[in-house]
Order: structure tokens, then sequence, then C-alpha cells
């Protein structure tokens, strides 16, 4: 009992040393919970988006509109795993979808997907923020304020 008396002394003094975690690192990201865009159920979209955000002044409500650049989901390999039903954000917290989802073509080729998806509470604005925030970490990607 000596020791787990000593031990539990000594405990908030190790931890008063120990180094003080970021929140936006001390996220581990695996292959399990890692942050997910998919076009079609079970194929994930390799390519990174850009997105754009816009938000409410009162914070009511926002937009984030996703722009894919020659998608994986429009190679010849994947023609076979289904059709686009939508854009799915896919993370350990479970999933958010949108159907807001249009193909733009040159010369009757496929080139780009852009998404839109609408957050029309703080809670959904905040969950959305939270994936992005596993999606970045997961691809390694910045955020830009804009001026």
């Amino acid at each position: 009992m000596k020791t787990v008396a000593v031990l539990a002394s000594i405990a908030p003094i190790a931890a008063a040393f120990a180094p003080v975690a970021s929140p936006s690192f001390s996220r581990v990201s695996t292959e399990l919970d890692a942050a997910k865009i998919e076009f079609i159920r079970g194929l994930e979209e390799k390519v990174v988006p850009d997105v754009k955000l816009t938000r409410a002044k009162d914070g009511s409500s926002g937009t984030a509109t996703f722009k894919f650049a020659n998608p994986n989901v429009f190679d010849a390999s994947t023609t076979a795993q289904g059709d686009i039903t939508g854009m799915f954000l896919i993370d350990d917290e479970g999933e958010m979808t949108t159907n807001d989802v249009n193909a733009n073509f040159v010369n009757g080729k496929p080139q780009s997907i852009e998404s839109m998806i609408v957050m029309q509470s703080p809670g959904e604005w905040d969950r959305f923020m939270r994936f992005m925030e596993r999606y970045a970490e997961a691809n390694d990607l910045g955020f830009t304020k804009a001026g």
C-alpha cells in the first residue's frame, strides 16, 4: 500500500513537468479512425479538394464548398465500384452527407467535382470543423484564413 500511496503522491508532480499536448497535435490518426471522403460507398477519394468556407456573421449557419480536380472516382478502374450517390465525410464520430454533387465536363470528359455542404446550426458547424481538423491532419493540410 505504501508504494501506491507514494506513486499517487508523485503523479501530480510528474504531471506538472510533463509536456503539454497541443489540442491540434494531440490526436494520432490511424487507418481505422482517419477522416476520409467518399463519393461511392467504400471507395475513398484520394484527391485532396480545395475547400472554401463561408459562415454567417452570427455563426448560425455556414457552407463548405469542395472542389476536386480530376478525382479518382472518374478513373476507369473505379466504374465497376458503383455510381456516385453523394459526398460522404466519414470519421470516427460518424458521417456527414450531401447530395449536392456536380461534375464538370470539358470536351465530354469529366474534369472535376464540386460539392457543397450546408451547415444550419452552430453545432453542425462545430461538427464539420472537427471533421476538417481530422481530415487536414490525415492529409497534411493547412488552413488559410481569408484576408
